[in-house]
This record gives C-alpha cells, sequence and structure tokens, in this order.
C-alpha cells in the first residue's frame, strides 16, 4: 500500500515539472521572437530615415549678386576709411569697365551670357575682389580729422557710399565723384603741407567751393534715371 501511494503520488509531481519546463521554453521563444521583431522595426525605421534624410546644396552667386557684393565691400569701405578716394575711384573704374563688358555680351546674345562668358566675368570679379581686400588692408586710410573742412570731406564720402549701397550710384557716377574727391583732397594735402599743417582763410574758402559744387554733383548722381541694378533674391 505505501508502495502504490507513493508511485500514483509521483505522477501528478512529474507532470507539474513538465509543464514548468514547457512554460519557460514558451516564454523564452515569445521573449526572443518580441527581440527579434523590435530589432527588425528599429533596423527598418534607421533605414527609412536614411533614405528620407534631405541632401542640401548652397547655389553659386548669380553675377550680379557677386556685383552687388562687390559694391556692398566698396561701400563699407569708403565709409570706415579704409579706402581712400583714389583707391576708390580706381577700384570703381575697374567694376565699371566689367559692368561694361557684362552690358554688351548680354546685348549681343540676346539678353544672356554664354558659359565662356559667365567664366571670364568670374574671373574678372576674383581679381577684383582680392584688389577690394588688399586695398582695405593696406596701410593707406582716409581720415580727414576734425577741422570743419575734414568733416565736410568726411560728409561727401559718406553721401557717396550711401549711394553705392543702395544702388543709386552705378560703378561709373562712383568712380567720377571719387576721382572729384580725390583731387581736393590733394589739394588740402598740400595747401596744408605749405603752411605747416594748416589752411590760409583763403584756402579753406576755395575748398569749400569745391565741395559745394562736388556736393551738387553727388545730389545729381543720385537722383538721375542711372541706378545700379540689384540682384533678384
Amino acid at each position: 500500500m505505501k508502495f502504490t501511494w507513493m508511485k500514483w503520488s509521483a505522477v501528478p509531481v512529474a507532470a507539474l515539472l513538465l509543464g514548468g519546463v514547457a512554460m519557460a521554453q514558451d516564454q523564452s521563444s515569445s521573449g526572443s521572437q518580441s527581440s527579434s521583431g523590435s530589432q527588425s522595426s528599429s533596423s527598418s525605421s534607421q533605414t527609412g530615415s536614411s533614405a528620407t534624410s534631405p541632401t542640401t546644396s548652397t547655389p553659386k552667386p548669380t553675377i550680379q549678386q557677386r556685383k552687388e557684393n562687390q559694391q556692398d565691400r566698396i561701400a563699407q569701405g569708403v565709409k570706415s576709411g579704409q579706402l581712400t578716394a583714389g583707391e576708390t575711384a580706381n577700384l570703381e573704374t575697374k567694376e565699371a569697365a566689367i559692368n561694361g563688358e557684362t552690358k554688351a555680351d548680354r546685348a549681343a546674345n540676346g539678353g544672356k551670357l554664354t558659359s565662356a562668358e559667365k567664366t571670364q566675368i568670374n574671373q574678372q570679379q576674383n581679381q577684383m575682389s582680392k584688389q577690394i581686400y588688399a586695398d582695405k588692408h593696406n596701410a593707406n586710410t582716409q581720415n580727414y580729422g576734425n577741422s570743419k573742412v575734414g568733416q565736410r570731406q568726411s560728409n561727401q564720402q559718406a553721401r557717396i557710399a550711401q549711394g553705392i549701397k543702395s544702388g543709386q550710384l552705378t560703378a561709373g557716377e562712383t568712380a567720377k565723384l571719387e576721382n572729384q574727391q580725390k583731387g581736393i583732397n590733394q589739394q588740402v594735402k598740400a595747401d596744408r603741407a605749405a603752411n605747416g599743417g594748416k589752411l590760409t582763410t583763403g584756402e579753406k574758402q576755395q575748398v569749400n567751393k569745391e565741395q559745394n559744387a562736388a556736393s551738387k554733383n553727388i545730389y545729381n548722381k543720385k537722383h538721375n534715371t542711372k541706378t545700379q541694378p540689384k540682384a533678384k533674391q
């Protein structure tokens, strides 16, 4: 009797043990599948993200945008005094030549530029860019001082700089105005050198007359029909 009871009581214990092993295997299998599914989903998400990531590139500036940028740099140099009137006149004469060449090329090709013409103009503007930098960073600066004559000279340069920046003055007009200022500046410098650094009353009156004429010239050129075209955004 004792043997029989022990025999039959061992059966449910064995069944319980087998059931526990089976459940453990199911849980392990289920966890493995869940982990595999999660990795697959993550991989798919990363692939999708990589496939949809945009690639951007900065477009090259147009011919007109480059010209406008050069003029802005010159205007800043005039206003800050980094560019003398003579340096500005020289730079603007070259800019006017490039503008004239561009205008002629467009007229010969129905308003457009060929690839070769664009390349040529860009090379010329590269050279201009280097010269603007060199002129703005050399030892020559425009310093007019605090005298009335000096303040008048500085005021004229500020008006010219504003005209360049706004497009009211073309490169050719600016070159002419700066050549006029260059002549006045040289005269003032020579007069000061001849009089121990000062100007006589007569010399001051003469300079003011010349600046009055220059002032009218600046106004007329800033308010005529000629303008420096702005680049399209």
